[in-house]
């Protein structure tokens, strides 16, 4: 099998289609379906400076990482992953306003009460067993969209 894709390598990919463009400046980012699938996030995310939308779906992530520096992401979509958890997203609680998140390895809602703007949260076909008092507080705090 081939190696995976690097982000770095996704971006070249981005640049190349896009000639005359600075990926710094862009503000929706497509790196879905990457042939070979990305297996890990990592830090060259950091030059998306000002992206507002980041689609990783549809590839091979374990763990959300290297997001950090992303201080405009308001969506971030990684459905069609292998993510188990929600850590990794403590950097862009204060701007993130929705997650789509369906059809990972997901078994508990923990960590996502970080995300003070989250209003929409995609998360169906995971496994969710329990809801708890993330549901209520957000009820409550964001009026979301499930």
């Amino acid at each position: 099998m081939s190696k995976p894709t690097a982000i770095k390598d996704a971006i070249k990919k981005w640049e190349d289609k896009h000639p005359g463009e600075d990926i710094g400046e862009a503000l929706d980012i497509g790196f879905q379906f990457q042939w070979p699938p990305i297996e890990k996030m990592d830090n060259s995310l950091s030059v998306l400076t000002k992206c507002k939308k980041l689609s990783l779906s549809t590839n091979m992530i374990e763990k959300i990482a290297g997001v950090s520096a992303l201080k405009n992401l308001k969506i971030l979509s990684l459905s069609r992953n292998y993510i188990k958890n929600f850590s990794g997203l403590e950097g862009v609680a204060d701007t993130l306003e929705e997650l789509w998140i369906s059809y990972n390895l997901i078994e508990k809602i923990k960590g996502i009460g970080v995300l003070k703007k989250l209003k929409v949260l995609y998360i169906g076909n995971n496994m969710v067993k329990e809801w708890g008092k993330y549901v209520e507080h957000c009820s409550k705090a964001n009026k979301p969209q499930y």
